[in-house]
């Protein structure tokens, strides 16, 4: 790994670090496990850091830093990562909470992942498949499918709302 110029630091600090917040969020959704979480951020970052000197200055740093979280996520999962779970956080009731959670621990991994990043980190279909790789086209489907299928696991008048999965009246 080709180490960056000892004048970057600071620039790195700047720009990715800044991320790290978001990061665990999302790391945490993927793996259900505090500990495994932090160690997920601690070896993207050093990737990411590893990684600076092809960082190109002016182009959307978060989802380089998000796209870094995948790509080390499935190197774990050739290495038998730990099943992740999904935690979604919403102003409603503890309940009601726990219901999506349960929810978007049944829904299919590529589907979770998608959701997480699209409705609970708000990036864009276009940066969705950007940071996963996929043709825009497939980020848009298994949203749609992750979105019904969140429907039929909530049920019909469920009082739960969560943004971007229930559809508007």
């Amino acid at each position: 790994m080709k180490r960056p110029a000892a004048n970057s630091q600071g620039e790195f600090e700047r720009v990715a670090l800044v991320h790290t917040r978001d990061l665990l969020r999302f790391a945490r959704r993927l793996t259900g496990n505090s500990t495994t979480t932090e160690d997920l951020v601690q070896e993207a970052l050093l990737h990411a850091w590893g990684s600076f000197h092809q960082f190109q200055s002016g182009t959307n740093a978060r989802a380089w830093l998000f796209r870094i979280v995948v790509n080390t996520w499935y190197g774990w999962g050739r290495r038998q990562r730990p099943v992740p779970a999904m935690h979604l956080r919403t102003q409603s009731t503890v309940q009601d909470a726990l219901e999506i959670s349960e929810a978007m621990d049944r829904l299919p991994p590529e589907q979770r992942g998608v959701i997480a990043l699209v409705v609970v980190e708000g990036f864009t279909c276009r940066q969705a498949s950007e940071i996963l790789c996929l043709p825009i086209g497939t980020v848009m489907s298994r949203l749609s499918r992750a979105r019904q299928s969140l429907r039929e696991l909530l049920g019909p008048g469920e009082a739960v709302a969560v943004a971007g999965v229930r559809e508007s009246s």
